[in-house]
């Protein structure tokens, strides 16, 4: 029997993209430099940007490595 492909909340899409534009307006290309220059696990990281299983510890890492509070990344987030 095939695994049932679990959809995803739209909120939880509209943080993994705006993860992933953040690194890249950053000037990261790649998750992989991003996570590693930060100190994030690499998977950890490649997770939060598909939008699946994630800590919010890693999301404050990501938060302190752009400088902004939660707050702000909130903001434009409905």
């Amino acid at each position: 029997m095939a695994k049932k492909e679990k959809k995803l909340d739209k909120r939880i899409l509209l943080i993994a993209d705006k993860l992933e534009r953040m690194r890249i307006d950053k000037g990261f290309t790649s998750y992989e430099n991003f996570a590693i220059e930060f100190g994030i696990s690499r998977m950890q990281y490649w997770r939060m940007e598909k939008g699946t299983n994630f800590t919010f510890e890693s999301l404050l890492k990501i938060l302190d490595a752009h400088k902004i509070s939660l707050g702000e990344f909130f903001a434009d987030i409905e």
